[in-house]
């Protein structure tokens, strides 16, 4: 009798612990799929505010490559997003860091055309000062908008600077160091970008929907 029922009680605890591995899985998963859905919304989000949709027509998380191109900072390989439009190369949409920030890292997402302009440029992350620093995100101040449209020249590298440095980016009061980390970040990207535009279109692509 006694062993009968260690038998019973076991082949019930087997059962429940089965029952309850397979509920903790199937959560996991249905999880893991709502997680991957938002942060590739999210992804989509980020690089539909540097590149105009009317520039490209190809899904851009399926199209990127990567570099350890020491011109886009720190935490490399970063990854590069590549746009075409009717199959033609449009604009590369590049993930970069600079360690120059006030409290630590910025990293910052730029897209520069076929012809070297940048369309747009967003930082990503960071942890510079509320009130000071953060003025580089747009919900603070239209600052980082002052990228749209600029390219970089040799006779006007030296502009791509704030003005404390003697270039045309203004400088938030009270806070220099920020805004002069991301123009320097910004400066060596597009130009890594404008040297690089071909070779980066032509290496193999590492995205299947899930490098984010």
């Amino acid at each position: 009798m006694i062993a009968q029922s260690m038998y019973r009680n076991g082949a019930l605890l087997t059962a429940f612990a089965l029952a309850t591995t397979g509920s903790v899985a199937l959560v996991q998963s249905i999880t893991a799929e709502r997680i991957a859905v938002q942060e590739k919304q999210h992804l989509m989000q980020q690089l539909g505010q540097v590149l105009p949709a009317d520039e490209y027509d190809n899904l851009l998380y399926l199209d990127c490559t990567t570099s350890n191109a020491p011109e886009l900072g720190p935490g490399s390989p970063h990854i590069i997003y590549r746009a075409t439009k009717t199959g033609e190369p449009s604009a590369l949409l590049v993930r970069h860091v600079t360690p120059k920030g006030y409290s630590g890292n910025i990293d910052i997402l730029t897209a520069i055309k076929s012809d070297g302009s940048i369309t747009g440029v967003r930082v990503t992350r960071h942890e510079e000062t509320p009130g000071l620093g953060d003025k580089v995100e747009l919900t603070k101040s239209a600052w980082i908008l002052s990228f749209n449209g600029m390219n970089i020249h040799k006779d006007s590298a030296k502009q791509f600077a704030v003005k404390k440095d003697g270039g045309q980016f203004d400088q938030f009061t009270g806070a220099t160091i920020t805004p002069r980390a991301v123009v320097g970040s910004v400066k060596q990207a597009v130009m890594y970008t404008q040297q690089n535009f071909t070779a980066l279109f032509a290496a193999d692509n590492v995205c299947n929907g899930d490098t984010l």
